[in-house]
C-alpha cells in the first residue's frame, strides 16, 4: 500500500510518499491513522490530517485495502 502526501506530512516523511509493508495488519483509516503514528510521530502533533481513500475524505470506520489509493491531507491556512 502505497500512502501520497502533501505539504507538511511530506516535509516530515522527508519524501512524496510512504509505503506500507505488505505485512501490516490495516483494515481501517483508523488502523491506518495509528501506524502512521508510530512510524511518524510527528503527524501526529498536526493538529488536523485528512486521509483521503479513492479521492474521498475518508471517515476513521472506513475499510481500506492494498489497492485503495491513500492521501494524507494536511491542514492548510490561508486568506
Amino acid at each position: 500500500m502505497e500512502i501520497l502526501l502533501f505539504g507538511i506530512t511530506r516535509d516530515i516523511a522527508g519524501k512524496p510518499r510512504i509505503t506500507v509493508p505488505a505485512d501490516t495488519p490495516l483494515a481501517t483509516v483508523g488502523d491506518l491513522k495509528t501506524w502512521l503514528g508510530d512510524q511518524y510521530p510527528a503527524i501526529k502533533a498536526l493538529s488536523s490530517v485528512a486521509i483521503a481513500v479513492d479521492s474521498e475524505y475518508a471517515e476513521d470506520s472506513q475499510t481500506i485495502s492494498s489497492h485503495s489509493e491513500i492521501a494524507l491531507i494536511p491542514p492548510v491556512s490561508g486568506g
